[in-house]
């Protein structure tokens, strides 16, 4: 049952903006107003704000038993005012990562996957174990077939916790890279790609199966310079408020989640509208 729009309106002008998820709880008690007012007598045209808090007052029964009638149109109402709030914040959030983008650590020589000079710079921040970030992986693939030589892809570690070959697999995936950075792609491809398979066998075959120098592996799994390299990278993903993966950076612009493919399109398009904008007119 939905309030009539002036109704709506006036009532929920006076709310504060600054609470979007109270805003939702509460909107749909408001749509409930006319059931509240008409059990009362009142006039549909003398809805008000005052109206409404003066009978919640005198009668709070009226509207316990009003909702308890109501209860799934209650639930999907608030359900879609929350997701309203949410999706109105992170479009907030990322007008603002356009203006002030994140900057992340990629020195001179790090492991990136394309051409290095490309437009687009695309970091992500992941976990080998994770689910979500074997779809991040298909998408990461997808754009970096799409993109060519236009976007450049760098990964780093982000291992969970709650995940036990995590660890193990980002220190295989950051050793063999000392050997050689192709052999350390493949290695990755292979473990998102077979995912279900991650064990300590799975591993010490895997880089086999990449042709890795197993004894210096063996020697560098346990290196100081791996496990730096980690931790710089989990440092990194904190300091930009990423605890969840996978997490990625467009530019600078963050993508907490994994996203399909379109949300990124989105993001390169509005990069792309912006660096028209900021180009020097170079006349007729």
């Amino acid at each position: 049952m939905i309030a009539p729009k002036n109704t709506m309106r006036n009532l929920s002008a006076s709310m504060s903006p600054r609470k979007n998820l109270a805003r939702a709880a509460v909107l749909p008690l408001l749509a409930l107003a006319p059931l509240l007012l008409a059990a009362a007598g009142a006039r549909s045209e003398e809805i008000s704000r005052e109206a409404v808090e003066k009978l919640l007052k005198e009668n709070p029964k009226i509207i316990l038993d009003i909702l308890e009638s109501h209860k799934a149109e209650l639930f999907n109402m608030v359900n879609q005012g929350a997701q309203e709030a949410r999706e109105q914040q992170q479009q907030k959030d990322l007008d603002e990562s356009f203006k002030n983008p994140l900057t992340p650590e990629i020195p001179e020589n790090a492991r990136i996957r394309g051409n290095k000079n490309a437009k687009y710079t695309l970091v992500e921040y992941s976990d080998f174990e994770c689910p979500y970030c074997r779809r991040g992986y298909s998408t990461v693939e997808e754009l970096r077939n799409k993109y060519g030589k236009d976007l450049r892809f760098i990964y780093k570690n982000l291992p969970l916790p709650m995940h036990k070959q995590a660890m193990p697999a980002a220190q295989y995936f950051e050793a063999l890279s000392l050997q050689s950075e192709e052999k350390a792609w493949k290695l990755h491809d292979i473990m998102y790609q077979e995912q279900d398979k991650l064990s300590a066998d799975f591993l010490r075959e895997a880089a086999r199966r990449v042709g890795a120098d197993m004894a210096r592996l063996e020697k560098d799994l346990k290196s100081d310079k791996v496990q730096k390299a980690i931790q710089a990278d989990q440092k990194e993903a904190q300091s930009f408020g990423f605890d969840g993966t996978p997490g990625f950076l467009l530019n600078g612009v963050p993508i907490r989640g994994a996203y399909p493919v379109e949300h990124f399109d989105a993001i390169i398009k509005k990069l792309s509208g912006k660096a028209a904008e900021n180009a020097p007119n170079q006349g007729p």
